[in-house]
């Protein structure tokens, strides 16, 4: 393609774009690509124009920027499609996912990819990605979706199930991430490090961990990982010092595997770690209650502060970020192949799953597009867990598929964390007065029907 054109769904996310946009332009198949902005708050989206159109300059580029308000515009003729929306935003819906539970003694800490807050935000979420989907059919039916929204795996599993035809991957960077952050943990330069990981979405474990040595072998990596938590040499700081990344490396010791997302995500997607009789085990694993309303004020401060220092400096810094989406573009460009870790409606790429649900797998890139890697060999004790969280992200996109607002309680009964401290009398009260406070924010069948005046 001559010049490829790639559409941000959500371009008012200002520094998320600038990453994103910044990585593909540095690459030099890419540098004179068409970046189409699309967002409903028209600040938002100048300022975004602005800092890219910014960042075209200083690489030397010959990119053409444009902006849309209406979605199917911006998507008319699309080769790629990046999705960086969030519904609801931080107030009210992100606030209402937290507070509302606390009131039934329900504590979380991220709240937007399991649990009671991550239905709520899959309700939200998916009538919208539908939208875009079939928008995509009409107007870009070959585009390559790269989606960049929580709940991941309702998410994919959702458009899966409902538009098999738009060619699509949820992209994440707990696997590359956490990858860094471990070789950190041993003193180890990211460069010679080799993993091969597998599960779903903020439940993959790395399956294999080593070291490249000088002469071609690979050393394994786990038993320095043992040691160095056994000694109280890792985990060392991280980027975020209110959660010191214990929860994951207690349950290596216990399944044997280091899981790929953040010690804050896991403890709220299991039942051992939040517990209200037990404020011991709070302070023992360092688990950070109500974390992401925390990180939401902090973030969107920073990125206030981040746009106004793109908006006005002389010089504009560009860095590689750890997203996958200007490699997945360049190799399918350029046919230049690469390997990302992606989500994907299994068709047998993890047999011990359920067809359909969404798996993180390798995925090889090239200019045939994208194809997962099948993976037989993860233990039994990992596939577990995953499929608990499997069961709630099943029964919601059933809900959404159907319509059937019962499906919406019989997630929440099944989440872990909230079965382990709620009963099912305040499971259904708390799951209601969600669903009542949400009220237009979600489809018309999961809103409470008002009592009719007499």
């Amino acid at each position: 393609m001559a010049r490829p054109v790639i559409t941000f769904i959500g371009a008012g996310s200002t520094v998320f774009t600038r990453n994103i946009a910044g990585d593909i332009l540095m690459r030099p198949a890419l540098a004179g690509a068409e970046i189409r902005l699309m967002d409903i708050d028209p600040k938002r989206l100048e300022e975004s124009r602005i800092v890219v159109g910014r960042l075209s300059e200083v690489l030397g580029g010959t990119a053409v920027i444009r902006t849309y308000a209406e979605q199917r515009a911006a998507l008319d003729g699309a080769d790629f499609v990046v999705v960086c929306f969030q519904i609801g935003g931080y107030e009210p819906c992100t606030v209402t996912d937290f507070e509302i539970p606390k009131k039934f003694g329900l504590r979380q800490t991220i709240a937007d990819t399991l649990g009671i807050g991550g239905i709520m935000r899959g309700l939200r979420t998916v009538p919208h990605l539908w939208s875009l989907c079939e928008d995509m059919l009409e107007v870009a039916p070959n585009a390559i979706l790269l989606q960049y929204v929580n709940p991941m795996a309702i998410n994919t599993w959702a458009i899966a199930a409902k538009y098999p035809a738009i060619r699509q991957v949820g992209l994440c960077h707990s696997v590359q991430g956490t990858a860094e952050e471990l070789a950190r943990d041993l003193d180890i330069p990211i460069a010679k490090i080799r993993y091969r990981a597998a599960g779903i979405n903020h439940m993959a474990f790395y399956l294999h961990f080593e070291e490249r040595m000088e002469d071609g072998t690979c050393r394994d990596l786990y038993p320095d990982l043992h040691r160095a938590y056994a000694e109280g040499r890792a985990p060392k700081p991280g980027w975020n010092p209110r959660c010191p990344n214990r929860v994951r490396y207690e349950m290596m010791t216990r399944l044997g595997y280091f899981v790929t997302e953040s010690s804050e995500h896991f403890a709220e997607y299991t039942p051992w770690f939040i517990k209200r009789d037990r404020p011991d085990l709070i302070e023992r694993f360092g688990i950070p209650l109500d974390e992401y309303l925390t990180r939401c004020v902090e973030q969107r401060a920073r990125w206030e502060r981040e746009a106004e220092k793109l908006r006005t400096a002389e010089n504009v810094e560009v860095t590689d970020s750890r997203e996958y989406a200007s490699s997945i573009i360049n190799s399918v460009v350029t046919g230049e192949p690469s390997v990302i870790y992606g989500n994907i409606g299994n068709r047998g790429y993890i047999p011990q799953l359920p067809a359909g649900c969404a798996v993180e797998v390798p995925v090889l890139v090239d200019a045939n597009g994208l194809q997962p890697t099948v993976v037989t060999d993860i233990p039994p004790q990992l596939i577990a867990p995953m499929r608990s969280n499997i069961n709630v992200q099943e029964l919601t996109v059933e809900a959404l598929l159907t319509e059937n607002p019962e499906h919406i309680y019989h997630a929440a009964m099944m989440d872990p964390h909230t079965a382990a401290e709620l009963d099912l009398d305040q499971i259904w009260e708390m799951t209601g007065a969600l669903l009542a406070a949400h009220g237009d924010w979600l489809p018309g069948f999961a809103r409470p029907k008002r009592a009719r005046a007499s």
